[in-house]
């Protein structure tokens, strides 16, 4: 049975910030970022630059992750280290660190799935008031992905609902660049949101059967409105920016709550988790806390935990080092690293 003072040392690389954490048992002592902010004059993440960066921030972030816990490097039991999913150059940046650190140390090696990250951030000392209680159900949103995911152990998770073209923080993303506004999107929307009018235009929501979710039909259908109001007034964007903003942001949301209310009606299990980026959309959370006024009980993580951080990722690490999950130096980072 591992210490509960087992010091675990985080790496997150998974697209374009540098994170280091440092746990001890479950609580942390230093969740350390570095963000790329050269991204935002492309409009997007590029691979190459994001890869860049982060070699050049890994060390000083590590540095600082220890030095802001104020522990000594030979203290550390185990490194965790995202192994995908993600951009392959930014997870190489990662796990060659993290390979590297655990074999000069002598300690183990865990790889981490990111998105079970997410989910088990939830878990960490002070990421919430309350935990959730296995099985519950997890509403996991990011740029790229968005799924229902069935909770059923720290170790045993399944897939019930996902999208099946693009993902809500996509969404987030191209109907700001559509309204003219910078990359990232999603949160900008979310503060110009604030003073609008969310029901000002009823965007159309797809009918797709099931779990799964779809958002490449509302993002054709608020270009199509855009470009035909832009036409009759070139200045309607900007002139209609709160109402239109609010309206986008309600939309998507509902669409989400919608499903995630059948998945509970489905499995009977009434606990409701998000994580994820856009689990830091303010108006995502109050929509996800309206649920307990039907008898919902619902957990929303400190916005620090919801975007990608390397706490997640180091107290998913705890769990697996519990079980004594380690890994081996032939190790590997994969994009698209299978559930």
């Amino acid at each position: 049975m591992a210490s509960k003072e087992t010091i675990i040392l985080g790496i997150e690389t998974s697209c374009d910030d540098t994170s280091a954490s440092i746990l001890k048992s479950y609580s942390v002592l230093s969740n350390v970022t570095a963000n790329q902010l050269i991204h935002e004059r492309y409009g997007g993440v590029v691979p190459e630059l994001a890869s860049r960066s982060h070699q050049e921030n890994i060390v000083q972030v590590v540095n600082a992750a220890i030095s802001k816990a104020s522990i000594e490097m030979k203290e550390i039991d185990a490194v965790a280290f995202t192994q995908g999913p993600g951009l392959l150059g930014s997870l190489l940046v990662g796990s060659s660190f993290a390979k590297s650190f655990a074999l000069a140390r002598k300690i183990p090696l865990i790889a981490v799935h990111h998105m079970k990250a997410h989910i088990l951030a939830h878990f960490i000392d002070d990421a919430g008031d309350k935990k959730p209680t296995f099985p519950f159900l997890c509403l996991t949103v990011s740029g790229g992905h968005t799924q229902i995911v069935l909770v059923k152990s720290a170790f045993e998770m399944e897939i019930i609902g996902k999208t099946i073209d693009d993902a809500a923080g996509e969404a987030f993303d191209k109907a700001a660049k559509m309204l003219g506004l910078s990359y990232p999107g999603g949160p900008l929307i979310d503060k110009i949101a604030e003073n609008g009018n969310a029901k000002a235009y009823p965007f159309s929501k797809p009918k797709i059967e099931g779990l799964d979710f779809s958002f490449s039909g509302l993002k054709t259908s608020i270009l199509y409105f855009l470009n035909t109001e832009s036409k009759k007034d070139p200045t309607f964007i900007q002139k209609n920016l709160t109402d239109l903003c609010a309206s986008v942001q309600h939309t998507i949301i509902e669409i989400l709550i919608d499903k995630i209310k059948t998945a509970s009606n489905q499995t009977g299990i009434r606990q409701i988790a998000i994580s994820g980026g856009v689990s830091a959309n303010s108006g995502f959370r109050r929509a996800l806390k309206d649920l307990e006024k039907n008898g919902f009980e619902t957990f929303i993580p400190k916005f620090e935990y919801c975007t990608d951080n390397a706490a997640m990722i180091a107290v998913t690490g705890k769990f697996l080092f519990e079980e004594n999950l380690f890994v081996d130096q032939s190790v590997s980072a994969h994009a698209r690293l299978i559930w």
